[in-house]
């Protein structure tokens, strides 16, 4: 939340400015206003049993599933969006009955106006907290693709989702592009 972590872990890690709560007592809006405190940096829900407590943890939330892809191009260029002041992946969200690749592949066609994509392999899922419009406490799940596209038209960005830029960079510009993106999105880098 916020570009900050939080663990749902069975090993506690030492880290600095680490909260640390255990699951079997934790309050989710406790957690998420310590997060709002300039000083903590990650926090960690320790718990014993993983897989029950993660399923628990995510009924905190409305679930919200995605898909977007980390496309490279014939160049070996990586495709960037430019939304809200910062670099993105294209992502979106997941259709009633879509599978999530050829969702991916939509929403990275829809917001960027390209096409001859091909997903090479799965990435690291992404997981990100947030409030709707409502007021509902989110739990965005995005799946990410590797992908590639022979595709050298002009690209178009889809500006009715806010997307101003649409641009494929190498990897000399990457540390640059990297500095002004989500953590979240420097995972997959």
């Amino acid at each position: 939340m916020n570009d900050k972590p939080i663990f749902v872990t069975d090993v506690e890690r030492p880290e600095k400015n680490s909260l640390f709560f255990d699951f079997s007592n934790f309050d989710i809006n406790k957690v998420l206003s310590e997060l709002d405190k300039p000083e903590v940096k990650v926090v960690q829900i320790v718990s014993k049993n993983l897989k029950n407590d993660w399923e628990l943890f995510q009924k905190e939330f409305k679930v919200i599933e995605a898909a977007g892809g980390k496309v490279l191009n014939n160049c070996s260029e990586t495709l960037f969006i430019y939304r809200h002041g910062k670099w993105d992946l294209p992502k979106g969200h997941i259709e009633k009955g879509e599978h999530k690749e050829m969702a991916a592949i939509r929403e990275v066609e829809e917001e960027c106006g390209i096409s001859n994509l091909v997903i090479d392999s799965e990435l690291e899922t992404t997981y990100h907290v947030f409030y709707n419009p409502h007021g509902e406490r989110c739990l965005k799940v995005t799946y990410w693709y590797l992908m590639h596209t022979s595709f050298t038209g002009d690209l178009k960005p889809q500006r009715e989702e806010g997307i101003s830029r649409v641009q494929f960079f190498n990897s000399k510009e990457l540390d640059s592009i990297l500095k002004n993106t989500y953590e979240n999105i420097k995972l997959l880098f």
